[in-house]
């Protein structure tokens, strides 16, 4: 049992209140998940500012000294946010050669990625996270069943550019998937199901796919029970299994759109009481775009 939450936010007018809606959205889901937390934040200028490279790491202490001239390394928690002028792409590739044993936990424009172990409300503050702003974020409090506690096995998963995943379920066919993906030549950094699902989405939309797509052809690929919430800098997609058996509730008004497992995560978003809320029916793709 995991919990996962979701905020889009159309109202710019409500950027400022990003990291407090989405605070409070993730602690009320640590009974769902009290062992390890991860959330991403799209549009935070201060964690990752505008026009900038930003790359989330772990398992690693950078240092600006071994990554060049107009790199910044900031810390929250366990994870390092290394940001620099250049693309994402070229910043990767910087923190990968000077640090090969650290594990990326996203990288991209407009996106940073938090996780770390202990308590959704303890690492909540650990990040500052109620002081982030911004027009998207994603969170996911984990009750470990198939890898380890670790940072690492934390969601959400950030295998592609600005691209994030969080899970609640199990798939069932994950080591076949697996497999085929490796023989594919994709690399992966943990024995977490939830990774390949995250690698599978990736692949398909390097290849051009779009979200919908990506998010249908995991459905008739993958075995289990699951619930998914999938977002780029600009999208905001949710499925659920052909049986359901995962909760979900999505809320929508005029200035935001929202996703939880639970409606008591939604409970304290403003105008909650006029939203449309409805239960995701069973494989079909909810998608927003900014």
């Amino acid at each position: 049992m995991c919990g996962i939450v979701g905020l889009h936010l159309r109202n710019p007018q409500l950027y400022p209140r990003l990291g407090e809606l989405l605070s409070g959205m993730l602690c009320e889901m640590g009974d769902r998940g009290s062992d390890s937390a991860g959330v991403a934040i799209y549009g935070d200028p201060v964690l990752s500012p505008p026009g900038h490279g930003c790359v989330s790491v772990l398992q690693a202490d950078p240092d600006v000294a071994d990554l060049g001239p107009g790199v910044h390394v900031r810390r929250r928690g366990d994870t390092h946010l290394v940001t620099a002028d250049m693309s994402p792409q070229a910043l990767l590739e910087t923190v990968t050669r000077a640090y090969p044993q650290a594990l990326i936990a996203g990288f991209g424009s407009d996106m940073a990625v938090l996780k770390g172990v202990g308590h959704p409300r303890r690492l909540v503050r650990e990040w500052d996270l109620a002081g982030a702003t911004g027009w998207q974020g994603v969170g996911h409090t984990r009750m470990a069943t198939e890898s380890a506690v670790t940072p690492g096995g934390c969601h959400p998963y950030a295998v592609g550019p600005e691209q994030c995943l969080v899970h609640n379920g199990s798939f069932a066919n994950h080591a076949t998937i697996r497999r085929e993906l490796r023989a594919a030549g994709v690399h992966f950094d943990s024995e977490n199901d939830t990774e390949v699902g995250a690698r599978f989405v990736a692949k398909q939309l390097a290849e051009g796919r779009d979200i919908e797509t990506a998010l249908k052809e995991l459905c008739a690929r993958f075995d289990g029970f699951y619930t998914l919430l999938v977002s780029n800098r600009d999208s905001f997609a949710v499925v659920r299994d052909a049986i359901a058996c995962k909760p979900a509730v999505l809320a929508e008004t005029d200035d935001w759109v929202a996703m939880a497992s639970e409606y008591r995560a939604l409970a304290g978003l403003p105008g909650v009481d006029r939203a449309k809320l409805w239960e995701p029916e069973p494989e079909v793709v909810y998608a927003w775009q900014k």
